[in-house]
């Protein structure tokens, strides 16, 4: 008995067992963040440029730097142009001729020619073109994209006393970011050097989506002096012997000198190339209206292979790689050209 109430008093008056505290929850997962938006995305890091958006940000690129040399070439021109260079070209200008023949030799001597011209005229052969084409100093020319000058300065004098030249032009107040207004520009600052050489000259401004002469009638002698492939790549080739056709007068005279390619070459190809294939070219311009009275081997150059990769601009004067490949250019000399002329029906 004494045992039983031992064991009944511990039972009743021991310590008190807490119940064991249960295990925690496992932490709720982060909620996970949104994605970015696409914007933000293109916030932090831009887009790489597109192949055109590249094109285009080197020709500006390139564009900005003719524009500089343009410059520095000007300058040292109107430097280089002395006193007596603008006397010299006064002169010329103020004489008559007794033939085409005179007066251009006579500008082909004179010392106020861009020395670079001068060098090319081993290649160009200008005295025999002009003939060919039976210039006179009398007559009424429209030299369409003078380019650097280089017929501008020998037609500027010959035809100053007795006739008219005519040149054509793009606008050089044009969006500045148009390569067609850096030529302007260029063309623009030639006329502007010598007052007394090209002070008669007659400009015609166009716009190049709409080629517009308005000189009905009023021209013997229009000359396409390497320009052809240029009007095929901008598409206006048709619309540029209309016009041309157009200004000049009855049995006029249409000179043209055009690189030429092999006569199996494809002309819209060859044309970015600086190319045209002869037969082709003659077909174009009689579907114009006008007739080939004859052609001439003056400028053919059979060291010409045609094959250069950036064309006739890996050939004097461009000469587009630099000093890669330059001598091999250089022996060649100017591309294979032929030279035709036309005359209006």
């Amino acid at each position: 008995m004494q045992a039983l109430a031992v064991s009944l008093l511990l039972t009743h008056c021991g310590p008190k067992v807490e119940p064991a505290e249960p295990e925690a929850a496992p932490p709720e997962p982060e909620p996970a963040q949104p994605a970015p938006e696409p914007a933000a995305v293109a916030a932090e890091e831009k887009a790489e440029p597109t192949p055109e958006e590249l094109e285009r940000q080197a020709a500006l690129q390139k564009l900005k730097e003719d524009r500089a040399r343009l410059k520095e070439d000007h300058t040292a021109e109107v430097a280089r142009w002395t006193p007596e260079l603008h006397a010299e070209a006064k002169t010329l200008a103020e004489k008559s001729y007794a033939s085409g023949r005179a007066a251009i030799d006579a500008a082909l001597k004179a010392k106020y020619r861009k020395p670079a011209n001068a060098a090319r005229d081993k290649d160009r052969h200008p005295l025999e073109t002009l003939e060919f084409f039976g210039f006179q100093p009398t007559q009424t020319v429209l030299e369409y994209g003078p380019g650097e000058g280089y017929y501008t300065e020998l037609l500027a004098p010959a035809l100053a006393k007795k006739g008219q030249l005519i040149i054509t032009n793009t606008d050089p107040n044009g969006p500045p970011e148009a390569r067609s207004t850096y030529y302007a520009e260029r063309v623009q600052l030639l006329l502007e050097r010598s007052p007394e050489l090209f002070g008669k000259v007659k400009t015609v401004i166009f716009d190049p989506s709409e080629p517009k002469l308005g000189l009905e009638g009023s021209v013997d002698l229009a000359l396409l002096m390497r320009s052809l492939h240029g009007m095929v790549n901008a598409g206006s080739l048709d619309a540029w012997l209309k016009e041309i056709h157009t200004a000049l007068k009855p049995k006029g005279v249409l000179g043209v000198e055009q690189h030429r390619s092999n006569p199996d070459a494809n002309p819209e190809e060859s044309a970015k190339l600086g190319y045209l294939p002869e037969a082709w070219v003659i077909q174009k311009i009689e579907a114009a209206g006008f007739t080939l009275q004859k052609k001439s081997e003056i400028n053919a150059n059979p060291k010409d292979t045609k094959d250069h990769p950036k064309g006739v601009w890996n050939l004097p004067p461009s000469l587009a790689d630099g000093d890669q490949d330059r001598e091999k250019y250089v022996g060649i000399g100017e591309s294979d050209r032929m030279t035709l002329k036309f005359i209006k029906k």
